[in-house]
């Protein structure tokens, strides 16, 4: 009876378990994807998007406040782009150029602001070719732990010039 007892119990606590885990995303792979809702990609595409949105209710002369708000979204959804550090430091960027807008919206300079953000719609697409990492980037970001960990040899990784 008692090793009944415990059998169901642990049991029991197994299918507990297994019942919270999640699903893997085969699409996202690594830490950048272990905090995010979304990938790089849909990132960027959520952002320029809302971008867009800000540039039509620029247009259509919507109140500033209205404005201000999409650009603060537009910011809040920039911080799903993470991929690599290349990628992070043009993201910053680009995230520059909607705070920018944002301040000659406060000041009330819309041809500014309509500027900056044409400017931040094509840093956001530039970010769509720096994805994909080169070899050079790849051999320096690897080590032979991981790649001892990964089961995939690399002769390259982590060698020195």
């Amino acid at each position: 009876m008692k090793l009944l007892k415990s059998t169901f119990v642990a049991a029991t606590l197994a299918l507990s378990l297994g019942s919270f885990s999640t699903t893997a995303n085969a699409v996202c792979l690594g830490m950048a994807c272990m905090y995010n809702k979304m990938t790089p990609m849909e990132g960027i595409d959520a952002t320029m998007g809302q971008i867009t949105e800000t540039l039509k209710a620029i247009s259509t002369k919507a109140g500033n406040d209205v404005i201000i708000e999409d650009i603060k979204d537009a910011l809040k959804l920039s911080k799903e782009i993470n991929a690599n550090d290349k990628l992070d430091r043009n993201r910053n960027r680009a995230n520059d150029s909607l705070k920018k807008a944002r301040e000659s919206v406060k000041d009330g300079d819309m041809v500014a602001a309509t500027e900056y953000l044409k400017e931040a719609e094509k840093r956001f697409s530039d970010l769509k070719g720096m994805i994909d990492l080169t070899q050079a980037d790849r051999v320096s970001q690897q080590t032979n732990l991981l790649n001892r960990i990964m089961d995939t040899p690399d002769p390259a990784a982590g060698a020195r010039k």
